[in-house]
């Protein structure tokens, strides 16, 4: 019987790649035999150790910086990736940040398109830029990681953030709908409440213990069952998968 999530022979680019779910996905990727590119823009140490213990888990890894609010250095981080591993079979659009909570009547312009960039742009331009050469082989998966921000509305001082991952939502199908023609599958994931660097320095205690009272399971997820599901989406067992964002959240949010 075929092993259906298997990922050998395929190349992978991870934005956001140094910490919380993208380093979870990169190390199980590995796992599963791909070649794995780490991105990361201010964190080359964080990108360097899951490198690290990638390599020394007999797994072939890079790590690559790249700041993703420039289509530039988007394109850049496209074709090094290319250079060094072969050419992109997966990509998960994970950079993103909430930047900082901040309530609609403080909100600037500038804070705004930020984050907007930050979360939303940044993906379409990844997309933008690794898509070609999957189109060409008829074969890839472009995975967005969205968040249950975009569904709900996000928490205080979350609204453009959540925006931007409600669009990234919508820009996901929009994605799966011209591509698919070409055997280019996209989706998302979205995450509930998970334990990560974003909440250490998003969320409080006290705000951590209020979400968890609304999760029927009873706890915070880990960055690892969120790569369990992006792995599922990137492997041939998602074959006739497009267009779907999955939840992970618990059962805080049942659509």
């Amino acid at each position: 019987m075929p092993d259906l999530l298997s990922l050998s022979n395929q190349t992978a680019l991870i934005t956001g790649g140094s910490s919380g779910i993208g380093a979870a996905t990169a190390r199980l990727f590995a796992q599963l035999g791909a070649r794995v590119a780490i991105s990361y823009n201010r964190n080359p140490q964080g990108a360097v150790e899951v490198q690290k213990s990638i390599e020394q888990a007999g797994g072939t890894a890079v790590s690559v910086q790249a700041e993703m609010l420039k289509a530039s250095e988007i394109s850049r981080l496209v074709q090094e990736t290319a250079a060094k591993l072969g050419a992109i079979d997966i990509l998960v659009n994970n950079a993103g940040s909430l930047v900082e909570r901040v309530t609609f009547d403080k909100m600037s312009e500038a804070l705004w398109d930020e984050v907007i960039d930050l979360n939303l742009k940044s993906a379409m331009l990844a997309a933008q830029a690794a898509a070609p050469g999957m189109i060409l082989r008829k074969h890839g998966s472009i995975i967005n990681i969205v968040s249950i921000a975009g569904r709900n509305g996000g928490g205080p001082g979350a609204g453009a953030y959540a925006t931007a991952k409600g669009g990234l939502i919508t820009l996901t199908k929009a994605l799966a709908k011209e591509f698919a023609p070409y055997g280019v599958r996209v989706n998302a994931v979205s995450p509930g409440v998970i334990d990560t660097p974003f909440h250490e320095v998003f969320s409080t205690p006290e705000m951590i213990a209020t979400f968890v009272k609304g999760i029927p399971l009873g706890r915070v997820g880990t960055s690892e069952e969120v790569a369990n599901v992006i792995a599922f989406l990137a492997s041939d067992a998602a074959s006739y998968v497009t267009g779907e964002t999955i939840e992970v959240n618990g059962g805080q949010l049942m659509l």
